[in-house]
């Protein structure tokens, strides 16, 4: 069951981010390496489909690669989201918005409408370019921000690791990132 918000914020504070057992079940997890690897799969779309759409915004060139690149962006978040909700699920006991990521999954949401609403706008052809790629770069916005948002969880759990767990440089890069596990 879900933590209601006031919760999450009040307890978060006392709760650490794992616990040991779910610290165990996400090293253990093939989800865990699945987010890891898809994390900066996505991100790199991310930069190339920015790319294109500023350079169409700003020379009016390669209109269908802005567009067509905006597309793949939300697959490509889409494929996250629900591995990411594996993971958590995995991980946690629920597919999302557990306590220890819960506004991080309330503000990915909003990536996904945001990206969701592009799509309808473009395959419905309610909207003209002018709000798709408006629709575009503010979901890419709030893209930025929840990527954000799960790096600082990232640093938090590495940082709140038991000093026996704390990983060495070598670990760390070997090891896929498990709080990028669903980031918009």
């Amino acid at each position: 069951m879900s933590a209601s918000p006031s919760t999450s914020a009040s307890s978060s504070a006392s709760r650490p981010l794992y616990t040991p057992e779910e610290r165990v079940r996400r090293d253990g997890t093939k989800w865990t390496m699945v987010q890891g690897l898809l994390a900066p799969v996505q991100f790199l779309i991310f930069g190339i489909s920015l790319y294109l759409v500023l350079s169409y915004l700003n020379t009016g060139a390669n209109h269908d690669w802005a567009i067509w690149s905006i597309v793949v962006k939300t697959l490509a978040l889409y494929t996250i989201m629900i591995t990411g909700a594996i993971w958590e699920k995995v991980v946690f006991g629920q597919y999302l918005f557990h306590e220890s990521f819960f506004w991080e999954d309330v503000f990915s949401m909003l990536v996904i409408v945001l990206h969701s609403l592009y799509l309808f706008g473009l395959f419905t052809g309610i909207a003209d370019d002018g709000v798709l790629f408006a629709t575009a770069l503010a979901a890419y916005a709030a893209y930025v921000i929840n990527a954000a948002q799960f790096v600082w969880k990232l640093r938090q759990a590495r940082l709140s690791a038991p000093a026996g767990q704390q990983p060495d440089a070598q670990a760390a890069r070997e090891r896929p990132a498990p709080q990028l596990a669903h980031a918009a």
